[in-house]
């Protein structure tokens, strides 16, 4: 019985160590343009089943409970919460927000695999295409004539710039927006970038503002959606959570040495 409260007690210590981690990740990206923070789940282990519940007990009776002994806890899986975060307005023509559900697109290098973002706070190429910070390019291409005056992007996605000596703005393309039949199948593989995977669902392109998805904010970020007071208040529990399996861990100990010195 020590024994197996030990290896249970290592299983909680674990399993708060996992969780303190996906907090002290969420804190991390508080300032991370379209940050999603992430929630451990937790499941129990397997259970020993030392009495089943209804199997007989005597000839003429049945047991009306069993006896099942918990072996500990583990990390199920963890969540990404989806909820919108804060738009910033930065002025930044090309700093681009969604409102709402969906993702933009971004082609990476090398072999052309899409990834899926929602940190909008794109550039200019030096050869005038639309790109991230790390110079990947927005799929569908997005080519920004040299000269350009000014550029403007309206809610649906809809790309227009104007020409020296133009008063009318040319439309140059329109940005495709994704969703996912379960976003949250979605993973996470650095630089703000998202990938889609079996459980996730095939990308379902189509307009912003149409069929769910967000619309497109010109000038503005999505901040992360991560709040600082409840990371806090989770820290605190995991903290208590953690102190008292490592209290289990040191009862069962000072159980095994008294019962060595007795016997």
């Amino acid at each position: 019985m020590p024994t197996s409260a030990l290896h249970v007690a290592r299983t909680g210590l674990e399993a708060q160590d996992m969780r303190i981690r996906v907090i002290a990740n969420n804190l991390a990206n508080v300032s991370t343009t379209g940050f999603k923070r992430n929630r451990a789940d937790f499941s129990t282990l397997a259970y020993q089943d030392l009495r089943v519940a209804g199997a007989n007990s005597t000839n003429q009776t049945t047991y009306a409970v069993g006896l099942n002994l918990g072996t500990g806890v583990q990390v199920q899986g963890t969540s990404r919460i989806e909820a919108q975060g804060t738009l910033n307005t930065t002025g930044n023509s090309l700093d681009l927000a969604l409102d709402g559900p969906g993702y933009f697109q971004v082609e990476l290098p090398p072999g052309g695999q899409i990834a899926f973002t929602r940190a909008g706070n794109f550039t200019l190429s030096p050869q005038g295409q639309l790109v991230t910070s790390e110079g990947y390019a927005v799929s569908p291409p997005v080519q920004i004539p040299q000269g350009t005056e000014s550029i403007s992007i309206s809610p649906d996605g809809t790309i227009s710039a104007v020409q020296p000596g133009q008063a009318q703005p040319v439309q140059l393309g329109q940005l495709q927006i994704a969703n996912f039949a379960n976003p949250r199948g979605l993973r996470s593989i650095g630089d703000n970038f998202l990938v889609e995977t079996g459980a996730s669902g095939p990308v379902e392109l189509g307009i912003a503002g149409e069929f769910g998805r967000g619309n497109v904010r010109q000038g503005m970020l999505e901040a992360s959606n991560v709040n600082v007071v409840e990371a806090l208040v989770e820290i605190i529990e995991a903290q208590r959570a953690y102190e008292i399996n490592s209290r289990m861990v040191s009862a069962v100990d000072e159980m095994l040495r008294n019962a060595n010195q007795t016997l």
